[in-house]
């Protein structure tokens, strides 16, 4: 489990994943919520069809900064519930990674449970590692761990033992300047963000995502990027108030310069992925005969410029991202540190759509129901021209919505985008992804290969522009998806009868869910919503029988 933000329960059963449930993903929470009751974990389990009385052995996510013993609040049936749990990171390059600290006094069905606990950047480690396909494979893999709390740092894992090899920091920009930095510069200054001041922790998991969208307004310029040079060559400090003094020192230096913010965010944005390609070359001409494969984890592997810098650079032979690589990922990542040592089994058998069912709907008010196939989903989208809102089997794992819990449409008008934007209340730089039949991908997209996770950026080929505009960022570029009918079998159907009617084998897809709330958990919720008419649920749909308020 999870218990701070990004709060998560995740169950496995020997090696394979029975499920992940993220607390946001739990009746409508709030983005980022943490686990305030350790009864939810009893209601996880039951509905993944276990009884927690079954479960062997309980694993709690690493924590603090610095504390000489780390405890996570939580609640319990007597109230408060602090829990000892391991340091976020190791004291020396020569600890032990994979360490596993042991404690008792979970309190959980009537019971005072024992318990164990790992670094949380050991569990960033193994959720990427575990679920790639390098460990499928029995290969061994470098990883990175790029968190808002740490330097960037590279490990070596091996199957056979397995073994963390710890290489130590590689980069010396702490994961949380992106952020910060952003926040000097509007639109992302705490003022214009608003709340108060204890806000600022959700703010810099919040604008990260936003300010990798703002960028493309903007221009890299070298000369803003040799400032950052000298600053990082002349100032560098190994804290967590670097990122402070950096930001601040680049605005003293260049206060009589004239550049816009979105200039400024993008040479930033530039200069870091630079910097980290730069980093991770050392890494290489250091590894001797190591295996060039790479895991990229941590809530910085989210930044799909920085995850295409790194490909494009050719330094390893594959680049895995998981699609849980933030703290979403972590609770699965320290059950897979438990799994590793107790079997040796370094291999998970995963699926990204094994989070939260839904319950299946009999009745929804204002709401009228017919069935439909994917083939009438297909025609629906195709000669309404209206957005559908997509409610199928199990959600997603980690942030990003696949095809399960999406709202779907037609990608062949620009105003598509301003409207989807506009109903879901989103900024208007903000782009809307693609969602593309694997095997057409690279005749669209460059480069175009498979990116089941929208992990990578791609560009639009020149030819496709005016006929996929809604899916098209201010610069040419598209957050990809691709789906092939073994991973996603209803949204590859759906997808290939689109191109059927359209020509076209591209949808757009963004996520299903309230404003600053997770996924939709389940068909009232999207209903209540309301801001489209059609809403297909597992070959019923929906259709509102009356505009909304």
């Amino acid at each position: 489990m999870k218990v701070t933000h990004d709060g998560t329960v995740a169950l496995l059963d020997d090696n394979r994943l029975i499920g992940s449930v993220e607390m946001e993903k739990l009746d409508n929470g709030l983005r980022y919520a943490e686990l305030t009751d350790l009864a939810t974990i009893e209601r996880i389990v039951r509905e993944l069809g276990y009884d927690v009385r079954d479960v062997e052995a309980f694993v709690v996510d690493g924590w603090g900064y610095g504390e000489r013993r780390p405890t996570v609040r939580t609640g319990g049936p007597d109230g408060p519930v602090h829990l000892p749990v391991a340091p976020y990171r190791e004291a020396a390059l020569t600890d032990d990674t994979a360490k596993v600290w042991e404690f008792d006094g979970l309190p959980l069905a009537g019971s005072e449970l024992k318990y164990t606990s790992y670094h949380h950047v050991t569990g960033h480690i193994y959720a990427a590692y575990c679920a790639s396909p390098f460990a499928a494979a029995g290969e061994p893999s470098f990883v990175l761990v790029w968190d808002g709390g740490i330097l960037p740092r590279c490990y070596y894992v091996r199957p056979d033992g397995p073994r963390v090899e710890n290489l130590g920091p590689v980069l010396g920009l702490i994961g949380n300047i992106y952020p910060t930095f952003a926040m000097r510069f509007p639109p992302f200054r705490p003022q214009d963000l608003g709340g108060p001041p204890e806000r600022q922790a959700f703010h810099q998991l919040t604008v990260p995502g936003k300010v990798m969208a703002y960028t493309a307004l903007g221009q890299v310029r070298p000369e803003l990027c040799e400032e950052f040079d000298r600053i990082y060559d002349t100032e560098l400090t190994v804290s967590m108030a670097f990122a402070a003094t950096f930001a601040d020192r680049f605005l003293e230096r260049t206060r009589t310069w004239a550049y816009e913010p979105s200039d400024a965010m993008a040479s930033f944005q530039h200069w870091v992925g630079e910097r980290l390609v730069g980093a991770l070359r050392r890494v290489r001409e250091r590894a001797g005969d190591r295996v060039p494969n790479l895991c990229l984890s941590g809530g910085c592997a989210l930044n799909i410029k920085w995850n295409s810098a790194v490909r494009r650079s050719e330094l390893f032979d594959a680049v895995w991202v998981p699609p849980f690589p933030n703290d979403s990922g972590s609770a699965l990542g320290v059950a897979c540190a438990e799994m590793v040592r107790r079997t040796g089994t370094v291999a998970l058998d995963w699926s990204v759509y094994r989070g939260p069912a839904m319950p299946k709907p009999t009745s929804v008010e204002g709401y009228r129901s017919d069935r439909c196939t994917v083939t009438d989903l297909a025609e629906v989208l195709h000669r309404t021209g209206e957005p559908v809102l997509v409610l199928h089997d199990r959600a997603e794992l980690g942030p990003r919505a696949l095809g399960h819990r999406s709202i779907l449409a037609a990608p062949t008008a620009s105003e598509m985008k301003h409207r989807l934007n506009s109903i879901k209340k989103r900024e208007a730089y903000r782009p809307v992804s693609p969602i593309c039949l694997e095997d057409r991908a690279q005749a669209i997209f460059d480069p175009g290969t498979p990116d089941p996770y929208m992990l990578f950026e791609h560009q639009i080929r020149p030819d496709w522009r005016a006929r996929i505009p809604a899916v098209m960022h201010l610069d040419g570029s598209a957050r990809l998806q691709t789906v092939n009918p073994r991973q996603a079998p209803v949204i590859a159907e759906l997808l290939a009868r689109y191109e059927q009617l359209s020509g076209v084998p591209v949808l757009c897809n963004t996520s299903a869910n309230f404003n600053g709330s997770g996924f939709f958990p389940d068909l009232d919720s999207a209903a209540r919503w309301g801001q489209v008419r059609y809403i297909w649920n597992d070959g019923v749909l929906w259709t509102r029988e009356q505009a909304a308020s």
